[in-house]
């Protein structure tokens, strides 16, 4: 059989960086492929070469036996390539109809934009994703899972015959990726190809027919997934063994910091009228909470609430360290020692212009300070210490953020809120994007933390995560708190039961 793509020495350089060096392999008509390596070792640059966004390389494509060379994504999408970017490429001020079809626009009478014939085409893609998404809403009203969704129906709108996914579930619950992956099934039955990019090997191990690894931009092989087991691909990814982590013996959580009284967000317009409904939990020093729940459940409003980024003002009482507090703004959240490293690092973590020196020391700019003046020699040192601290890989501290990899760039946010030595840390989905080995050293930096007396709370739409991470877990389901799960009560079974807990207090027959 021949050979749908022909991937033949690629080589791709940046200034400083070897970000593919002679990657050479090939996929099949209808094969799911899976794309496996760790934050920048050159997936995501070998899937934008493939489609076009990247035009500037070495070596050759071959598509069904034929020299390829794309002039732009345009041109890959005419050839039937079309991909589902990691980090969202969506325009925020169009509705979701017009994002699906933005340079394709369907017209009518006297050459006019037929929007109604967008929203309907729209529609039939969301009904076919089973997501409750209105055609019209403008994308910066789309929380980061809806996003991604519309994104997918972007895609699967152009037909195409390969479908190159990007981390498609890094935002999406898990009935959510049980929708997606309903949905590649009906793909792979009409013969399209997929090139799937994941750092979560039970979706590889699910789907895919044959795995590709690479590390440090370089191929190391490709095998059939029969002939391998999770752990032999986390091994070739990173070279080396990744341990289990334990991370649950020895704490010793200590005092309250933070207590959360009857909070409750309001809903303006919305049937349901609350974003969250009397909200109550304790946080100590030296302590992990976990905040679990679907998507819509409220975990990022939760952690909007306390970082006073919420759209409207909180009801109920917040207290920090006995003391009430009322945020009106992140600032003087910062000020009372309560950092965030938000879920959606390109819209509200990055800023892309500036460096990664930059980007790391921007919320403590006063600790470069020498003699009245931004010393650029100590703003240099510091961001070299927290790019060690936490293993970023980047060609140098005056490196383009945009220039990392997604996890990269998530360790730089995390770096950032970091050096403001911050008594409570709100993490939401924070490996989001990551691969497993740099996921196991966030994890040991979270509990080291921890450790250190920081008190911790974490959203995740993993949940081994959570039970890997936390010492308790709070569980929401459409803005309440329908449970609180001690460590020796952890399971995913409980977790999700609560999860879809409806408001007559049963769990649904069904989840998702």
């Amino acid at each position: 059989m021949q050979p749908r793509i022909e991937v033949r020495n690629i080589v791709k350089k940046y200034p400083g960086v070897v970000a593919l060096g002679g990657v050479s392999f090939d996929v099949r008509p209808g094969e799911f492929h899976a794309i496996c390596g760790e934050n920048g070792a050159g997936k995501s640059t070998l899937m934008k070469i493939l489609s076009g966004v990247i035009t500037d390389y070495e070596g050759e494509i071959l598509l069904h036996g034929q020299p390829a060379r794309f002039t732009g994504t345009r041109d890959a999408e005419a050839a039937g390539i079309s991909i589902i970017h990691q980090e969202l490429n969506l325009v925020e001020q169009l509705t979701a109809a017009a994002n699906i079809f933005l340079g394709r626009e369907k017209r009518g009478t006297f050459g006019l934009l037929d929007d109604r014939a967008m929203e309907r085409e729209a529609q039939t893609l969301f009904d076919q994703l089973e997501c409750e998404i209105n055609p019209r809403q403008r994308v910066s009203e789309l929380r980061v899972g809806d996003q991604q969704l519309v994104e997918i129906a972007k895609a699967l709108s152009m037909k195409a015959e390969v479908v190159i996914m990007d981390e498609p579930t890094s935002a999406l619950t898990e009935s959510e990726v049980e929708r997606l992956f309903r949905v590649i099934a009906k793909l792979r039955q009409n013969g399209v190809t997929i090139l799937y990019i994941s750092h979560k090997m039970e979706e590889v191990f699910r789907l895919s027919e044959r795995i590709t690894i690479i590390r440090d931009g370089k191929l190391v092989k490709t095998v059939d997934r029969t002939a391998v087991t999770p752990n032999d691909i986390c091994r070739l990814m990173v070279g080396r063994e990744i341990d289990n982590l334990d991370l649950s013996a020895g704490r010793q959580p200590a005092n309250v910091v933070l207590e959360v009284k009857n909070l409750s967000l309001p809903w303006p317009g919305h049937s349901r009228r609350w974003r969250l409904e009397n909200v109550n939990f304790t946080l100590r020093e030296g302590e992990v909470v976990g905040i679990a729940g679907l998507m819509g459940a409220g975990r990022t409003e939760l952690l909007e609430c306390l970082f006073g980024a919420s759209p409207q003002a909180p009801q109920g009482e917040i207290r920090l360290r006995g003391k009430p507090v009322s945020f009106g703004h992140p600032s003087d959240a910062k000020k009372a020692g309560i950092a965030m490293v938000t879920e959606d690092r390109k819209r509200l973590g990055l800023f892309s212009r500036m460096t990664v020196r930059e980007n790391i020391t921007i919320c403590k700019l006063n600790e470069a300070v020498v003699g009245g003046f931004v010393s650029g020699r100590r703003e240099q040192a510091l961001s070299r210490d927290s790019i060690d601290r936490l293993g970023v890989k980047t060609a140098g501290t005056e490196a383009a953020i945009t220039g990392l990899s997604g996890g990269n760039q998530q360790k730089c946010i995390i770096a950032r809120w970091l050096r403001t030595n911050p008594s409570v840390l709100l993490l939401d989905d924070p490996t989001r994007g990551v691969d497993v080995g740099a996921k196991a050293e966030l994890y040991r930096t979270i509990d080291k933390l921890c450790r250190e007396g920081m008190a911790i709370i974490v959203t995740s739409s993993e949940l081994p995560e959570l039970l890997t991470l936390c010492d308790r877990i709070l569980v929401l389901a459409e803005g309440r708190m329908t449970g609180e799960l001690s460590r020796p009560e952890f399971s995913e079974h409980r977790i999700i039961e609560l999860a879809t807990m409806q408001r007559n207090g049963h769990a649904a027959a069904q989840v998702g």
